[in-house]
């Protein structure tokens, strides 16, 4: 074989056209004859003994061409991927093969993506807001009043509901007088205030007592997940058959030894405090990592070629089965519950995929420029790190995940941490209040769910996990050790 031309074209691609030999080409032929002969039927001929010019004077020259050419491309890939000195990026692709009939030879053209040339800007000096991490009171009594809840003790009450209550209900709602699919439940408990049900509902049940029946005049509303209720109002019959209340412990020392190890409830305060403290200061460090490599990228020039967002696509999509998997429940059926295709799922995931190439490949031109290299006792202690978070083996995990995977994962963490070391902290802007703005965890807005069913995890997770390494699931490290290559999109907590 022989390489004829290689030719860049735009969005980083190459085309290689190979030289087949006449010798090459016959070699393959004549192991397709081989492989084929004991199957043709040839008139005056038992199966297997008619020569191969026979076979070919018969059914054409060409007639073993399609088996030659099985067992000829993987060698001219190979030869391609061998030959050239541009670093390739999937798989290469076979655009024309031309057989000349003349010479007996052949000649094949692939096509490739190739790793972009990247250029940066300064990585060493960014700024970006770095969020406050005090804890104010506040959230220290906020975790608390979860904890009472959590330790309430549950007694009948004998007067009219209220907020917070535990309701038993019977229900049944009605659509211009025929009763509607999903709208009825039995001895359903309910807590009233949790807002579980659609907006208003639950506000109609407060000041019912034990054994009374009430009409409850709703309408749902205009964006609610299903079309044919939506924005209509709707009637339920409602039955109170029990009511109980939830009574709070009493928030003293006494609290604190039964809820915790310590003897005080400032101590079991102060603990609190510093818990909240360290992942406060978490969640601080990769939101201030986060935005310096949005700078960072953001200064990047690199014509990405769409297979490498392709490939990291569908990294995020194995992740996001996995999870949904791990929760019993199938990706196909989780997806058309939240009214998403798969091809509308892939196309939510595309800017995040494209973004965490794009980080990726700023990293490592950020190691480059550093000379940062993974030693052999980086590279065991990430094995040995990552086997005894999965829970497997060491040798079947080194079988598992490529060394040259477990090689870039170190050096875009240690290149994440020049970035971050050397970028500059600005304080958050004060909103009116005075506290600091801050988008949820989630980045989701709440959806109204149905009548009788719980609320589901947001359909924005379909983007979670889109930044992670396939080889490593549920990765989860210390903060000084996160894995700042794979930056977290919103959602990743809501499954």
């Amino acid at each position: 074989m022989n390489t004829k031309s290689v030719e860049k074209k735009e969005k980083n691609e190459i085309e290689i056209i190979i030289e087949v030999s006449p010798e090459e080409f016959e070699t393959v032929v004549g192991k397709a004859f081989l492989k084929n002969k004991n199957r043709i039927s040839v008139p005056g001929f038992r199966k297997g003994k008619a020569s191969r010019k026979i076979i070919e004077r018969m059914y054409g020259a060409s007639v073993f061409h399609p088996d030659a050419l099985d067992l000829l491309l993987p060698e001219v890939m190979d030869f391609a991927t061998s030959e050239t000195d541009q670093k390739l990026v999937g798989v290469p692709r076979v655009a024309d093969v031309d057989i000349k009939e003349d010479t007996g030879g052949a000649e094949v053209k692939i096509t490739a993506a190739i790793y972009p040339e990247v250029k940066l800007g300064e990585y060493k000096g960014l700024a970006a807001v770095r969020p406050s991490v005090e804890i104010p009171d506040s959230a220290v009594d906020a975790e608390i009043a979860g904890v009472r809840m959590r330790n309430a003790r549950i007694e009948k009450a004998d007067r009219p509901a209220i907020s917070g209550d535990i309701s038993v209900i019977d229900f049944e709602g009605f659509l211009d007088g025929v009763p509607f699919d999903g709208g009825k439940g039995e001895n359903y408990e309910l807590e009233l205030g949790s807002k579980a049900f659609i907006p208003g509902f639950e506000d109609k049940v407060i000041g019912m007592t034990i054994g009374e029946e009430r009409d409850i005049d709703l309408v749902f509303p205009e964006g609610y997940q299903e079309k044919t209720l939506a924005g209509k109002a709707v009637v339920f019959k409602v039955k109170l058959h029990d009511l109980k209340e939830k009574l709070l412990p009493e928030l003293d020392d006494e609290f604190a030894k039964d809820v915790s190890e310590f003897d005080t409830l400032d101590e079991y305060k102060a603990d609190i405090k510093e818990r909240l403290q360290i992942a406060r200061q978490g969640e601080s460090d990769s939101a201030f990592e986060n935005a310096l490599l949005d700078k960072l990228v953001e200064s990047m020039e690199a014509d990405v070629p769409d297979v490498m967002i392709e490939e990291q696509m569908d990294i995020a999509a194995s992740n996001f089965a996995r999870q949904v998997s791990a929760y019993g429940m199938d990706p196909a059926s989780y997806l058309k519950i939240m009214n998403m295709t798969p091809e509308l799922f892939r196309e939510n995931i595309r800017v995040s995929s494209e973004k965490q190439v794009k980080i990726t490949l700023a990293l490592e031109k950020v190691a480059e420029l550093e000379g940062i290299e993974a030693s052999d006792d980086d590279i065991e202690n990430e094995y040995k790190d990552a086997a005894e978070r999965f829970g497997v083996e060491l040798e079947q995990l080194k079988g598992s995940i490529e060394k040259a995977k477990v090689i870039q994962e170190i050096k875009t963490r240690l290149a994440a941490k020049i970035v971050t070391d050397n970028g500059i902290a600005q304080e958050p802007p004060a909103s009116g209040d005075g506290e600091t703005d801050a988008p949820s965890a989630s980045g989701d807005t709440e959806q109204e769910t149905p009548v009788v069913k719980p609320k589901r995890a947001s359909a924005k997770k379909a983007e979670a996990d889109s930044g992670q390494e396939a080889a490593e699931p549920e990765k989860q490290k210390k903060p000084a050790a996160r894995k700042p290559a794979a930056k977290k999109p919103k959602g990743d907590e809501q499954l």
